[in-house]
């Protein structure tokens, strides 16, 4: 575990694996998730050379909240506070969930400079559905934008965690700060950066990425249906898309296997 200090003061707790000469992959978790649930990619990662680093976002795992109101952009400027901390070059971005919308947030803000390429796992660039957009957060359209993360993340029905099966449901429970037993509560400052979040569009900055793009989907991610990953890729022609099938949201974690040998093939291939 090593401390970085962000530019508005706040201490951040990242993890560090492998080659630290190797060419850098960094992995920003979701929301309520920390840096820890990364434990199915450090190793194959370090192991096939990579100089691996896991961000424990502010507010999340050992890092301090910080002062000041909760936006995708400073979560953005905390991954940039990274890079450009530890100068961080060529590096593959790696964001699941919540985590890959801050690194869209980092990418609106300052760009690709130090960036190689991006994987987006099962998020989608906008959790509002509209018309010409079908690919957001069930159930979550304009008449209820203002309401409807109010108290949390809804329930929206979709593949129950009883059809995970035992394997799947011990990954998320080893990987992941879970409660056992009742609903897991949410601070002031987890609900503004939740609602925050959900209300953003990031459909332009997706457009207009200069680097490779990878979104990935679980074939069962109780959130949003997994066309979101082919949707997104289709607004940019440096993304393409895949979806790993009997995985959900938290699909590093349901399917390790063959999300690192998707993510390690990406990482050899990418120019």
């Amino acid at each position: 575990m090593v401390d970085l200090i962000a530019s508005d003061g706040t201490r951040l707790n990242y993890l560090e694996y492998g080659d630290p000469g190797g060419r850098p992959v960094v992995l920003v978790a979701g929301f309520k998730a920390p840096a820890t649930s990364w434990r199915y990619q450090v190793k194959p990662l370090a192991r096939a050379g990579y100089r691996v680093i896991a961000l424990d976002r502010r507010g999340h795992g050992k890092s301090d909240p910080g002062e000041g109101e909760p936006t995708m952009e400073r979560h953005g400027r905390d991954i940039l506070d990274l890079l450009d901390g530890l100068d961080l070059t060529d590096a593959t971005l790696v964001g699941q969930s919540m985590g890959g919308n801050a690194l869209w947030a980092l990418v609106a803000e300052r760009g690709t400079e130090r960036i190689r390429d991006l994987v987006i796992v099962d998020q989608t660039p906008c959790m509002l559905n509209s018309d010409d957009w079908p690919n957001g957060f069930y159930d979550y359209v304009d008449g209820n934008r203002d309401s409807f993360f109010a108290a949390g993340i809804p329930d929206p029905g979709r593949f129950p965690a009883k059809s995970k099966g035992l394997v799947r449901i011990g990954r998320l429970l080893t990987s992941l700060d879970l409660p056992r037993g009742g609903a897991p509560a949410f601070t002031e400052a987890e609900l503004a950066l939740l609602n925050d979040h959900a209300k953003r569009d990031w459909r332009p900055v997706v457009a207009a990425c200069d680097v490779p793009v990878l979104f990935v989907a679980g074939a069962e991610s109780e959130l949003w249906p997994a066309d979101h990953a082919a949707a997104a890729a289709a607004l940019n022609p440096l993304a393409d898309s895949v979806v790993i099938p009997r995985d959900g949201h938290a699909a590093n974690i349901e399917q390790p296997l063959l999300f690192n040998r998707i993510l390690l093939e990406r990482l050899q291939r990418t120019p």
